[in-house]
């Protein structure tokens, strides 16, 4: 099976092209210290590949990326222990006050974008594609179904196995909220995990499985999982690169963020990731599976991290 592990290998290839045009891009530049990156899931691959590259041009810099979820990011980099948070929905107003308690200033950064999937087993021909209101009836917290008949007339009279995020996920907020109304509402009675890979195999296999997570984890499956297209009140439009970039790939079409703590961002080996995840990472992302943003918004990101990094932010 296809995984990220191949994903970062695509990633990463297109990077050592990216620093082979770069002029002294490839020399060693002789910083040392420590960037210590945790967070999404759902971000790990756009980050975990430019730390590699990274880190072939800057070997004595040791940089890391954790998954334990938006939510553990936050609670790690409030507490003052990470330099950068990967998060797939913005920072709440109770993280925001718990990192001010603790004086951790920080910018968010937006870095791509992603459209959360609603993914079947390959072998489900039927669920094409969903309504928004169906997917509620499955999803809800006061949901009653339990078969996929229970969802629309002429589905087979079998059990749907659900698989989804931990609620630790940005990517559970996001569902939740853009599905269900209210971020953290859902129902419980499905298999979790902050681990996307997880999900992946769980839904390849059981026949009658259902699970959402992001984009970037769908393409890199694609031929062993069906996508569902969804249904607004538009019609059915399906997760692609042209339908979360242009937005019609509705509600579950998301930015994707990390956020930076300036105390950090001021160590030259911070600073230096920074300018390099967003010099290059913009041409990495399409090979992650993401949507990334206009030149023209990462020009602007890019003077936002140098005011933070000069310390003006």
């Amino acid at each position: 099976m296809k995984n990220v592990d191949t994903l970062r290998l695509s990633a990463l290839l297109l990077a050592g092209a990216v620093g082979a045009c770069g002029g002294d891009g490839g020399s060693e530049s002789g910083l040392t210290g420590t960037v210590e990156i945790d967070g999404s899931s759902t971000v790990f691959p756009i980050m975990e590949a430019v730390v590699e590259e990274f880190q072939i041009r800057n070997r004595g810099v040791r940089a890391t990326v954790g998954i334990s979820g938006t939510g553990g990011g936050f609670r790690r980099f409030c507490a003052g222990e990470t330099d950068i948070s990967d998060a797939s929905r913005p920072i709440r107003d109770a993280e925001r006050g718990e990192c001010a308690a603790n004086g951790i200033e920080f910018t968010e950064v937006p870095i791509a974008w992603d459209g959360l999937s609603v993914i079947v087993n390959s072998d489900n021909d039927w669920a094409r594609c969903l309504t928004t209101d169906e997917l509620r009836s499955i999803w809800s917290p006061e949901s009653e179904v339990t078969t996929w008949a229970d969802v629309r007339d002429g589905f087979p009279d079998e059990e749907i196995a659900l698989y989804g995020p931990g609620t630790s996920s940005g990517t559970f907020d996001y569902f939740t909220e853009a599905i269900n109304g209210e971020s953290g509402a859902s129902r419980p009675d499905y298999q979790a995990s902050e681990d996307d890979n997880v999900l992946v195999q769980g839904v390849l296999g059981e026949r009658y499985a259902m699970g959402y997570f992001g984009y970037a984890y769908y393409v890199e499956n694609e031929e062993q999982l069906n996508g569902v297209a969804i249904d607004a009140g538009s019609g059915c439009v399906a997760p692609t690169r042209s339908t979360i970039e242009d937005g019609s790939y509705a509600p579950l079409s998301r930015p994707l963020y990390i956020y930076v703590r300036h105390a950090s961002a001021r160590r030259p080996e911070v600073g230096a990731f920074l300018e390099y995840a967003f010099e290059f990472g913009p041409e990495l992302i399409p090979a992650t599976g993401y949507v990334p943003l206009t030149p023209e918004q990462y020009a602007e990101q890019r003077q936002t991290l140098a005011a933070v990094m000069q310390g003006a932010g």
